[in-house]
């Protein structure tokens, strides 16, 4: 017998579409990847390489690539939720729903359990010994940032069934009616001054991008023959792109796709429409590269290294910024010096850097990958309802700990989570609580 990734690789069936998992992949490394080139540590703290060098802000063009993740999960969402509808029984969409939501969420949940525990109580060991200054405090308060990906991927997921029946309804006015209302409030909130109502868009920009996962589900992104099906990639892509560029250029969006410390505007948080455009061109540009792709990932040799890092992507995702903080305090440990960033020092350490956080990762990822195995995919009775609670609560309190942070627990540190304060312990309690329901809501009655 071979090893299990050998065994999984070659049980893929021909009608697998492969080069989903090959950008599943390849856009989390290009997020890790990006996260450590951006973090610019000193002694004195933790600043943004792009602020630094506001001349390296276009590179955030091709590095930020979450709009390919959140493309391939509405590809993926379509195949698994349409998959369960043909294996119920009549008459039981709820528990469709539930056991949808379980098989979507568990792959995605455990890991992300098991990271805000292990965080949670090393944080209140750090701060119950008197420690939590310098960059073990910065530590504490950004290893949970990257949490934000999860609570969109969780609404995405919740929201699946409903868009999904719109988009085998409207086709393409689905996508655009997204748009569309991204569009709107830009609007509202650029030309009117109407407060908060930006905050929509971190549904409508991010949900328009899953829809076009849906209309890759159903080759309607570039069906046909060789020549016309670049046609409409190449179309998405050239638009996009002219769009964005046209959007930054005319204000008053950033040039910059990635958040920036101190910016009044920011394209991400809440995102706008140029990140809309941003990733329209972003999901074309893949498109066009489909054919080559194929070709590669039908090599055994590169098809398993994709089942391998597909195995444990979302451990190392996780853990990434725990790494990354690792070496630099490791360093201000046996005082290796840290040049000022963008120096040509700094430049020059930046290859070691990367290698022993990459070192690092790998060992969290050997530690902790057990917990990243994929669930079965049955459609037990379930609870929707409760499902949708459970889903509900966990997205809440995963936002609210990418806000807060681990970083002054025991003093009570609040951050605003659509207007209402929320600590740490609360936003934990309310990830656990809701895991807990959609673990149950899938399993249904009786099944153990």
């Amino acid at each position: 017998m071979g090893s299990p990734v050998r065994v999984l690789a070659e049980a893929t069936p021909d009608t697998r579409d492969r080069y989903v998992d090959l950008l599943r992949v390849a856009s989390l490394a290009a997020v890790v990847l990006g996260h450590w080139l951006m973090a610019a540590v000193t002694p004195d703290g933790v600043g943004n390489l792009l602020a630094v060098v506001p001349a390296l802000q276009p590179l955030t063009w091709l590095l930020q690539v979450m709009p390919v993740f959140f493309f391939v999960g509405g590809f993926a969402h379509a195949l698994s939720y349409r998959s369960l509808l043909r294996k119920r029984p009549e008459g039981s969409a709820d528990s469709v729903y539930a056991a949808f939501l379980r098989a979507r969420l568990q792959r995605l949940l455990r890991p992300t359990m098991v990271f805000v525990l292990v965080w949670g109580v090393a944080a209140l060991l750090i701060q119950l010994l008197g420690g939590g200054g310098g960059l073990t405090g910065v530590t504490l308060r950004l290893v949970t940032q990257p949490l934000w990906f999860i609570g969109i991927y969780l609404a995405m997921v919740a929201f699946t069934p409903p868009l999904l029946r719109l988009h085998e309804r409207y086709g393409w006015g689905a996508f655009a009616g997204l748009a569309g209302a991204a569009a709107a409030v830009d609007v509202l909130r650029f030309a009117a001054g109407v407060p908060y109502v930006e905050f929509l868009n971190f549904a409508f920009v991010w949900l328009a991008v899953h829809q076009l996962g849906f209309l890759r589900a159903d080759g309607r992104l570039g069906a046909g023959p060789a020549l016309s099906a670049l046609r409409r990639p190449a179309l998405l892509a050239g638009g996009g792109l002219i769009t964005a560029v046209a959007l930054v250029a005319a204000g008053p969006y950033p040039l910059s796709m990635v958040g920036m410390p101190g910016e009044k505007v920011s394209n991400m948080a809440p995102p706008t429409l140029a990140l809309l455009c941003h990733g329209l061109w972003l999901v074309g540009a893949v498109e066009l590269l489909r054919a080559p792709a194929a070709r590669l990932l039908a090599r055994p040799r590169a098809w398993r290294t994709v089942v391998a890092a597909n195995g444990v992507a979302m451990t190392a995702f996780l853990w990434h910024l725990t790494a990354m903080l690792g070496v630099y305090g490791a360093m201000l440990a046996l005082d290796v010096p840290l040049p000022e960033p963008a120096t040509a020092a700094w430049w020059a350490q930046t290859p070691l850097r990367l290698t022993v956080a990459a070192a690092l990762t790998a060992v969290l990822v050997a530690a902790f990958r057990t917990f990243e195995r994929p669930a079965p995919t049955t459609a037990v009775p379930g609870h929707g309802p409760l499902a949708a609670l459970g889903a509900t609560l966990t997205l809440l309190g995963v936002l609210g700990l990418s806000m807060v942070g681990f970083a002054g627990l025991l003093e009570g540190r609040t951050a605003l989570l659509i207007a209402i304060p929320v600590t740490a312990p609360a936003a934990v309690a309310m990830t656990l609580c809701g895991w807990l329901l959609v673990e149950r809501a899938g399993r249904g009655r009786g099944v153990r």
